[in-house]
């Protein structure tokens, strides 16, 4: 399908997709060993688009008949319609090791998939696999243990927020002493920063929560949702906190917006500046 078949197809807008992608790789068509990243095959398109853009992160990769690895962040990419991209999903899941025909950017940096992709061995691959697998972890007195979540790149542990469990998440890009420092900080005044996040977000969003009310009521009798009523309703299930002073909270809705989440940013020195009603 696509840039897999063997003979040269018709020239089509599926057609044209693909060779505009492949113009990007170096001609030489290999055969290919690789150990898939945290993540699978996802797909990305433009408004104009027919086609996915099929991609998964990979670790490391060699060729069939040479000794080299290549260790890092790579991607493989290609064209697919929304069968192929399940196929692909399928064949080439998360932390495996995958065989396939491919062709090579010029730093090495990019993958371009020729054909379906195979189970595939190779000793050291395997031992790079198995390292990339294990937990990483680190402890933080009076906040816990944090492990690394390798799907979205962030430090996350589970702790008591005003007698409700709640996920505090780090960003491995922040600087980790300052943000456990800002986290302590929160964490110090909790009731007042759950007031305060709270409050403002209810001051910016509870028109919008009516609007919704009423757009939904077929019957006309829903009550007014109240500024105290929406902030009781809100349900906190996380907090992201960054080396900076920044942080985001996200809530449970408690169903003001039928099922969606609130978002309430800011950051530890002048509080809430930005909130919002997300998915």
């Amino acid at each position: 399908m696509f840039g897999f078949k063997k003979k040269e197809p018709e020239q089509t807008p599926d057609n044209k997709q693909f060779k505009e992608l492949a113009a990007q790789y170096l001609p030489g068509e290999l055969t290919l060993l690789a150990v898939t990243g945290a993540n699978g095959f996802g797909g990305g398109k433009t408004a104009k688009e027919k086609l996915w853009r099929a991609s998964i992160g990979l670790t490391a990769w060699m060729e069939e008949d040479s000794p080299d690895i290549h260790r890092g962040e790579f991607v493989l990419s290609t064209i697919a319609d929304d069968r192929l991209l399940g196929v692909l999903q399928r064949r080439a899941p998360q932390d495996f090791i995958i065989k396939f025909k491919g062709r090579v950017s010029e730093d090495g940096k990019r993958l371009l998939l020729l054909d379906l992709p195979e189970p595939g061995f190779d000793p050291d691959l395997k031992a790079i696999l198995e390292e990339q697998k294990k937990p990483v972890t680190f402890w933080e007195e009076g906040l816990g243990t944090f492990t690394l979540n390798r799907q979205v790149d962030w430090f996350e542990t589970e702790l008591d927020w005003l007698r409700t469990e709640i996920s505090l998440t780090i960003d491995m890009e922040e600087d980790r002493e300052e943000a456990l420092r800002n986290a302590k900080t929160l964490l110090a005044s909790a009731a007042d920063w759950d007031k305060r996040v709270r409050a403002y977000a209810a001051d910016e969003l509870v028109s919008l929560a009516n609007d919704w009310s009423q757009d939904m009521d077929e019957d006309g009798e829903t009550p007014t949702i109240t500024r105290e009523q929406f902030m009781e309703r809100m349900e906190l299930e996380s907090i992201e906190i960054g080396g900076d002073g920044s942080f985001t909270f996200w809530f449970g809705d408690g169903d003001l917006f039928y099922g969606h989440s609130i978002r309430v940013s800011g950051d530890l020195e002048n509080g809430p500046d930005d909130a919002s009603m997300e998915g």
